[in-house]
């Protein structure tokens, strides 16, 4: 296996690119490093993350990712074949992608791509902490649901084990929930996510984890209903 980081940097010097601008090009694909990670992962301190390389050989016309990274591909139909070889089936290539015969037929994406707000502050599935109305990123994905109309992040292991601590949540906003449906809530100055009971018993925000307290809401509580969570 070839030492990632050297190729990397052949392919960055080959493009003329500097360790900074290669950081500053990593942020069309929503990844956000400092020069100096770009330093670290050519000197082999430390590896990028899979969706950060796939960046850097799109970035970089990496394309046989076997080949450059561990050595020759099995499946590459070149493999064989010395550099004069490869240029005449490059050539034959261009030939036939210019008869138009053998071009592939457009594919048309069925995948809607939406854009939501997604709240940093966490709302809590355990002690509780305030949702920030401001502070939020814009998230873009064709996996949020039509419904949704914001996300947020869990904090805490009370929704266990249906939802964990630090994932994402989306949330159709409504001040109505009916019993039994998971929302979002304030409940006298936290924000909690929690399953929602209200009938003959009580009305109640309840953890699906049985190791915390279902919490009362009363007459005299400060309670208000986010929204919905959809997944």
């Amino acid at each position: 296996m070839k030492d990632l980081g050297k190729v990397i940097a052949v392919h960055r010097k080959a493009y003329k690119l500097t360790q900074s601008r290669l950081a500053e090009k990593l942020t069309e694909y929503d990844i956000y490093v400092k020069p100096n990670s770009v330093s670290s992962w050519e000197s082999g301190i430390s590896l990028p993350s899979s969706k950060q390389l796939l960046a850097i050989c799109e970035i970089l016309n990496i394309y046989d990712i076997y080949t450059e990274f561990i050595g020759t591909n099995p499946d590459n139909p070149f493999r064989n074949l010395n550099k004069e070889g490869v240029d005449k089936v490059l050539e034959y290539t261009r030939l036939l992608e210019k008869s138009g015969d053998y071009r592939m037929a457009e594919i048309i994406s069925l995948h809607v791509i939406r854009e939501r707000r997604v709240y940093y502050a966490a709302v809590s599935a355990g002690n509780g902490s305030f949702l920030n109305g401001e502070d939020y990123e814009v998230y873009s994905s064709a996996d949020i649901p039509e419904k949704a109309d914001f996300g947020v992040y869990i904090s805490g292991e009370s929704m266990e084990p249906i939802y964990h601590d630090r994932e994402l949540i989306w949330i159709e906003q409504t001040e109505q929930l009916e019993d039994g449906e998971t929302g979002i809530f304030y409940l006298d100055g936290n924000a909690y996510v929690k399953k929602f009971q209200n009938n003959k018993k009580g009305t109640y925000l309840v953890s699906l984890n049985k190791a915390y307290e279902p919490m009362p809401i009363t007459e005299s509580s400060s309670f208000k209903i986010f929204g919905r969570v959809l997944s």
